[in-house]
């Protein structure tokens, strides 16, 4: 294999696969680099890489070379690892990745046999399908599915510890034009340990950037609270040795599938609350600070779907502000039903688990003060409101709501789904069907 761009990454990949028993020829445009590696020396700074390139080069397994016709002739499979600096505004530069593209498709015109490549490269989901994969069938004058595979194999390298995380990634994802080809990157990595993902180049290309962005977040929101935490003289570490411990919510899956806005008697007040604690220290808190606004930015995207429909009559399916109970305390299904009726729109709600003979205290006061005519709203006669509706905005996943969403039902309905129904991903197929996430 050939691996193109002989960087943190790629320098590390190449030593790596070496270690794993594959011949592998580095490429690069920086004389100083490839003469490095030539005398077995790490072109990067890192623990292990030293003796990893070494041994790599001495038993003949890593070579490298600056001729891009050379490496392509010797492999079947080229591995492109080349920078993606940011570029103005902010955006992705593809400079290096779309003369990378140009080159080893040139070198494939005169080239027998099938080839595949494999972007490791950091990029905006649609860059591979839409920019790189044109330039390489253009260049190289073939088609991608036949002599040509592509797939996107993002990378999870640490500096400082790149070598164990190469040999023991938390997961190794695989985005395939083809199965063939996936099969090809797959087979690279037998024996690593972790969960494999075989799915779309664009869900490859972007499960990088939700990894660091997510990164990102947690180091900041720690910070933010950590700020907080000294200004009213507390040890942060305690505080959060005890949010650490909790692995069923907080250090979890849990809250991390994209739905409707979250609500209810704890989180808005809970944020709220902190947020005013830190201002009234001084502190600057901007994640803390922007996370109900967030939540109205989500909660107005609902309301844009049902105005981007053009339909009137709307069927709300679920009002409390989440399944299986009837709180509706700060409910963003109560405060999206208030807006389409303060809009104009013609509402009918249906709630398994709402009554408005059964509302006592603070679910009663919640209803006075926001929907005070809800009585003629909310029905408990599921076929009224799907009947009334052209509408179907679905908040709900309770067996019946799902039941009563069959093909037949929903035919000549827009169906805006807030909760992912278990068949969202056959939905997202149908004229009709909006998820406000997927």
């Amino acid at each position: 294999m050939s691996v193109f761009g002989l960087g943190y990454v790629g320098a590390v990949s190449a030593a790596c696969l070496a270690d794993r028993g594959h011949s592998v020829v580095g490429v690069d445009v920086n004389p100083h680099k490839l003469a490095l590696i030539r005398d077995g020396r790490t072109p990067v700074i890192e623990e292990g890489m030293a003796e990893l390139v070494g041994t790599a080069v001495h038993s003949g397994r890593l070579t490298v070379t600056g001729d891009v016709d050379a490496a392509i002739a010797a492999t079947d499979v080229s591995i492109v690892c080349v920078g993606t600096p940011s570029g103005a505004g902010g955006g992705l530069s593809t400079a290096y990745l779309e003369r990378a593209c140009a080159e080893i498709g040139r070198a494939l015109r005169d080239k027998p046999g099938r080839h595949v490549v494999v972007f490791r490269s950091t990029m905006i989901p649609g860059t591979c399908e839409d920019l790189l994969i044109p330039i390489l069938e253009r260049e190289s004058l073939r088609k991608v599915g036949d002599d040509l595979g592509v797939c996107v194999n993002p990378e999870y390298l640490r500096e400082g510890s790149s070598i164990r995380d190469f040999n023991n990634p938390p997961k190794t994802v695989v985005g395939e034009s083809d199965a063939r080809s996936g099969d090809i990157v797959h087979a690279l990595y037998e024996g690593v340990p972790g969960p494999r993902f075989r799915v779309a180049i664009r869900v490859a290309e972007m499960s990088k950037y939700v990894d660091n962005s997510y990164h990102a977040l947690k180091v900041a929101f720690a910070n933010e609270i950590g700020s907080v935490c000294r200004a009213v003289g507390l040890d942060s570490h305690d505080v959060m040795d005890v949010f650490l411990a909790d692995t069923k919510l907080n250090v979890s899956a849990a809250y991390l599938r994209p739905g409707f806005a979250f609500g209810g008697s704890c989180l808005p007040k809970d944020v709220r609350a902190l947020v005013h604690a830190a201002r009234s220290n001084d502190v600057d808190v901007p994640l803390l600070s922007n996370l109900l606004p967030a939540n109205e930015a989500h909660l107005r995207r609902a309301v844009d779907l049902v105005v981007a429909s053009g339909r009137r009559r709307i069927g709300l399916l679920g009002l409390s502000f989440k399944p299986g109970t009837d709180d509706l305390r700060e409910s963003p299904l109560v405060e999206l039903a208030e807006r389409l009726i303060g809009k104009g729109y013609d509402v009918l709600i249906y709630d398994p688990f709402v009554a408005v003979s059964r509302l006592v205290g603070a679910n009663r006061e919640h209803i006075a003060e926001h929907l005070p005519h809800i009585g003629s709203l909310l029905t408990d006669d599921l076929q009224k409101v799907i009947g009334h509706a052209e509408i179907c905005i679905v908040g709900n996943r309770s067996e019946e709501v799902v039941d009563a969403l069959d093909e037949r039902t929903v035919a000549s309905r827009v169906v805006i789904d807030l909760v992912r129904l278990p068949d969202a991903g056959d939905r997202r197929r149908e004229d009709g069907y909006v998820g406000i996430g997927w």
